[in-house]
């Protein structure tokens, strides 16, 4: 249903850094880069995969509170390894993978803190092999 979700970051460099090192495992990539002199306004990232951006960051202020934000990963690996990376970049844990059974018996996911505190999943559906 959706096409692309954005928001804003207070420290854009840091969090594109954070965005390009804990994305990577699940396949997703910077695609795009804007300027502000390009957008009037603000420069971003768009986060995707073949040349499509699905997750993009800009500078600004944020708006709000944290949001929380749940990408798919192809495999419970994977999952795994965003967890990883994304505290290796410096992201704050917010639940470990594992098995979600009250979501439903096969959601696998892991949470991790941005550098803002968005919640960041990583979410796998397919049963364990």
């Amino acid at each position: 249903m959706l096409d692309h979700i954005g928001f804003s970051v207070s420290d854009y460099a840091r969090s594109r850094a954070f965005y390009a090192k804990a994305l990577a495992p699940l396949g997703y990539v910077p695609v795009m880069d804007l300027t502000s002199e390009q957008t009037g306004s603000y420069e971003g990232t768009g986060f995707g995969a073949n040349g499509r951006p699905y997750l993009w960051i800009g500078a600004g202020e944020q708006r709000g509170g944290p949001m929380h934000v749940a990408l798919t990963a192809a495999s419970r690996t994977d999952v795994d390894r965003f967890y990883a990376a994304a505290l290796a970049a410096g992201g704050r844990d917010n639940g470990p993978p594992g098995v979600r059974a009250h979501y439903h018996p096969d959601y696998y996911g892991a949470f991790v803190f941005d550098p803002d505190g968005n919640n960041i999943e990583a979410v796998c559906h397919t049963p364990a092999r």
